[in-house]
């Protein structure tokens, strides 16, 4: 054969190569602390391990998270709270210091100390609830960051990144292919794509097929949960079978209108909760969750990303979190796929080489009490009584369409003053509420709603019972929403 013709055939088996393989898209998880009895962090770890689970996004910087993973194999992205934006932006020498506290503190600690990957500046700072809140400062903390990992020589070990909220980008039509940014987002987002190509970092978004579910009654359920037998969407000649396809190329038409449309993309956030609205519960949520890994794993990617599945996607999220800012709904405490105690929901195959998730060991709880309503009493302020409890301890089990909506009163009293004196480590003084409850040790638990007991843990968040009616939240402006439930 020819030397020429031999070339030919040689790169025409390497583009072959190229066009039928794709890198494997690896799966982690969100890992949240937002829990007034957080599950010990070395638990956690423990947990991650078992699972084979070896990719953490933390929200925050939280040091004993970070001293839990030093030594372990697992690749983390350390998040920075939002509230740090601003004075980030402003300084330097907060940037330093923020890198050694939270970063070169930790990488040679232990054996071997974390695996710290990702820097991410801010917890979706272009959320549209927060106006101009936080994401004009996003670019300075970004430059800021990236001078302070440079001056320690980590540049080339971690990379700065800014998760992407699944509202920054959009298409009024609901075609992908018109999909665009916010207007008010596009300075700000060809500066950060400007940044993550020249330092060859990823774009990290959120996709949430729950919320567009919620929120655009153009979309099927069967569609949001990838069933075959849904009703395809087409885009001029392009067809889309689900909604996560659908949301993907929103966001690549959106990077490729500012002229970034090779970019990596990681999904920063996607999942399925389990309680607190309805369609949230763990049988959907699996069925999402098999459709999810299913997609990712077949590398098939989308219409206008053949075969380019995402780079890395996050699980939103490991544990469920009952201190989680309920604003966009109840279901936000409930994203899970273990509970806050470490029991697996529902069968979930990743690719961690298991049949099933293994629960979290030698969990340690509080004694088997509950506090519920003494029906002897008088019960005429009862319901004001749940609503104090329920405007800072968690109750979002009681709303319509979750787990405990289906007990009625007294029933759904008594679970919101356990919820109470379980968040308050089981104080005497916490199951009291002006001599209506009493504490018992039968489970009043049923089949389809639990009463928790909570955990033993040093770093619970218990709230004192003369500070109740004093305590003004986004919960109990919710909870005075709800009260007719609650009667």
């Amino acid at each position: 054969m020819p030397p020429n013709l031999c070339l030919i055939f040689f790169f025409f088996f390497i583009n072959l190569s190229a066009l039928s393989f794709s890198p494997a898209s690896a799966v982690g998880f969100n890992w949240g602390t937002a829990a007034s009895h957080p599950l010990p962090p070395v638990k956690v770890v423990d947990l991650l391990n078992s699972n084979n689970i070896t990719k953490i996004k933390l929200l925050d910087p939280n040091p004993l998270v970070l001293q839990a993973l030093s030594g372990s194999n697992v690749q983390v992205t350390v998040g920075i709270p939002n509230l740090m934006l601003k004075i980030l932006n402003s300084s330097r020498k907060a940037a330093e210091s923020w890198v050694h506290d939270n970063v070169t503190r930790y990488l040679s600690g232990g054996a071997g100390g974390v695996r710290i990957e990702y820097i991410a500046v801010g917890d979706e700072p272009f959320l549209q609830t927060y106006g101009d809140q936080y994401y004009p400062y996003v670019m300075g903390a970004v430059a800021n960051i990236q001078g302070a990992i440079a001056k320690v020589n980590l540049e080339s070990r971690i990379k700065v990144v800014v998760p992407c909220s699944y509202d920054a980008f959009m298409s009024e039509s609901g075609l992908p292919s018109k999909g665009h940014f916010r207007p008010e987002l596009n300075k700000t987002m060809i500066q950060l794509l400007t940044f993550l190509t020249t330092h060859r970092s990823p774009f990290f978004a959120t996709i949430s097929p729950y919320l567009g579910l919620r929120q655009n009654k153009n979309i099927s359920l069967d569609f949001t949960l990838f069933k075959e037998t849904a009703r395809p969407h087409n885009d001029s000649r392009r067809t889309y079978k689900n909604t996560f396809e659908l949301s993907y190329d929103t966001l690549v038409a959106a990077l490729s209108k500012i002229g970034f449309s090779m970019v990596d993309i990681v999904v920063a956030q996607i999942g399925w909760p389990t309680d607190g609205a309805g369609n949230a519960n763990s049988s959907t949520a699996e069925t999402f969750m098999k459709g999810l890994m299913d997609f990712i794993h077949s590398k098939s990617g989308t219409p206008l990303r053949p075969r380019r599945p995402p780079l890395e996607t996050y699980i939103l999220s490991l544990l469920d979190e009952d201190q989680r800012n309920i604003s966009s709904g109840p279901f936000e405490r409930h994203w899970g796929v273990f509970t806050f105690d470490g029991q697996a929901k529902y069968h979930l195959n990743f690719g961690q080489g298991t049949k099933s998730l293994v629960n979290a060991q030698n969990v340690e709880y509080l004694s088997p009490k509950w506090c519920v309503l003494n029906n002897n009493k008088d019960l005429s302020n009862a319901s004001a009584s749940a609503l104090e409890a329920c405007s800072v301890a968690d109750c979002t089990a009681l709303v319509p369409g979750a787990s405990c909506s289906d007990i009625v009163w007294p029933g759904n009293i008594s679970y919101a003053f356990n919820s109470y004196y379980q968040q308050n480590d089981q104080r005497a003084d916490s199951c009291d509420f002006g001599g209506l409850a009493l504490i018992t040790t039968v489970d009043p638990s049923n089949s389809n709603c639990r009463f928790p007991v909570q955990i033993r843990t040093s770093n619970s968040h218990s709230l004192d019972a003369s500070s109740l009616l004093k305590t003004i939240s986004l919960s109990a402006l919710f909870w005075l929403s709800q009260l007719v439930y609650l009667q």
